[in-house]
């Protein structure tokens, strides 16, 4: 019989709205943060995987006529055999405008803007990696001063999350941006988050 503990359902470990605002406040006043920048609100905004985001091209983002799309058709995501071809994510307003000021960016530092071109360089000119991805939130964690340091899936977490707490808990709202098949997986955001834990402290009587 398991132990009692192991039958828990641990709800996921998100970033506090605080930390959220450190980490993409420091990327953005950082010189040489504006890529990361945008891989943070992007990340933050859509819930998209890291190997989503590692996998999108300048085409996914930028429509015919070279405006940034508001709906994203993906081509790389987590799929099973029942899942369709393709997902759609809707980009928000902030991010919008954040990905038009880094399609500008690009141009201007000769990156390439055909549609077939990663979306997100490495260093060495070539498709940003998962492990690159991982490791740049690390360091932009330490930098911001972060209690407690968040693996990048805590991004995508943190903004379903976000969106179930600020949208009147809407649990199908939630499913949609998790894009969950079935809502039993996203049924764990309804556990209270890390930020509705802090909340509950600060309001503690002592």
């Amino acid at each position: 019989m398991p132990a009692y503990a192991s039958t828990i359902r641990r709800p996921p470990r998100t970033l506090t709205d605080a930390d959220q605002a450190r980490v993409l406040k420091v990327t953005g006043e950082h010189r040489d943060g504006f890529r990361d920048h945008v891989v943070l609100s992007l990340a933050l905004g859509t819930a998209l995987r890291e190997h989503e985001i590692a996998g999108l091209d300048v085409g996914d983002i930028l429509n015919e006529s070279g405006r940034v799309r508001r709906l994203v058709q993906l081509r790389v995501f987590k799929r099973s055999s029942a899942e369709p071809a393709r997902q759609e994510v809707v980009i928000p307003d902030a991010c919008w405008y954040k990905m038009t000021k880094f399609i500008e960016w690009k141009r201007a530092r000769g990156e390439s803007l055909e549609p077939d071109a990663p979306l997100f360089l490495s260093r060495r000119r070539l498709r940003i990696a998962t492990r690159t991805l991982r490791a740049m939130f690390k360091r932009w964690q330490v930098r911001a001063g972060l209690d407690r340091l968040h693996t990048f899936h805590g991004l995508r977490h943190s903004a379903i999350s976000n969106a179930y707490r600020r949208e009147s808990r809407d649990i199908r709202l939630a499913q949609r941006m998790a894009r969950h098949k079935n809502i039993a997986t996203t049924m764990i955001y309804t556990e209270p988050s890390d930020q509705d834990v802090e909340d509950a402290f600060r309001r503690q009587p002592c």
